[in-house]
């Protein structure tokens, strides 16, 4: 039994809530000092103090924490994406905020280890879609359907419009962050031009 256990409730409640933390922040610095595909667990365990056994309490594999740092990610940018949607008076606008605040928190090295892994590494695929995911999803695909009520935007397939809007803008930002310097004034112009190019040629969406 850990020594976690024995602790009182709110303690151990405290305790567990910190170690998950340490392990996140530790995984953070070494995938981005290593790379994700060189790093190991051994690598991360080294780095927070914790025995192996309290690792795999919280985490089977590195994968895992990969998707945990993902969905940390998510969460905190999601109300970000929420204030500039209301913030923003027009669809164009919006993407365009939008863009480039995604850009900057990945560039932000208090928020991503991404920026400083090893200049070219291939980003790892995240497996599924957790609630933090699914909840910047639904804050884009929301925000399309407003425009299209208010012939902001074409009326096309919300669902499909969405994923294309994330889908150019994961990609394009991870190609800007393997990049030194970093340009995130360029990646968002790109980025931006794809989405609102690619709009005049979409397809209604069937009723």
């Amino acid at each position: 039994m850990s020594e976690v256990a024995y602790l009182p409730v709110g303690k151990r409640e405290q305790t567990k809530v910190a170690n998950r933390q340490a392990i996140l922040d530790a995984a953070r610095k070494v995938f981005g000092e290593l790379g994700y595909e060189t790093a190991t667990v051994r690598d991360i365990i080294r780095r927070t103090g914790l025995a192996a056994g309290t690792f795999y309490n919280y985490f089977k594999s590195k994968d895992e924490v990969y998707l945990a740092l993902a969905s940390e990610g998510a969460r905190q940018f999601a109300p970000l994406l929420k204030a500039l949607r209301a913030q923003s008076a027009t669809w164009e606008e919006f993407v365009h905020a939008a863009i480039e605040a995604y850009f900057l928190f990945l560039t932000d090295a208090h928020k991503s280890w991404l920026a400083q892994r090893p200049p070219g590494e291939v980003q790892p695929h995240v497996q599924g879609e957790t609630p933090e995911m699914a909840a910047v999803f639904n804050e884009v695909r929301e925000a399309i359907v407003e425009e299209i009520a208010r012939g902001g935007a074409p009326a096309a397939d919300p669902d499909y419009l969405a994923a294309a809007c994330i889908a150019i803008a994961r990609d394009v930002g991870e190609k800007m962050i393997a990049r030194r310097p970093i340009d995130t004034e360029g990646a968002t112009a790109f980025a931006v031009a794809m989405i609102q190019g690619g709009l005049k040629g979409l397809p209604q969406a069937r009723s």
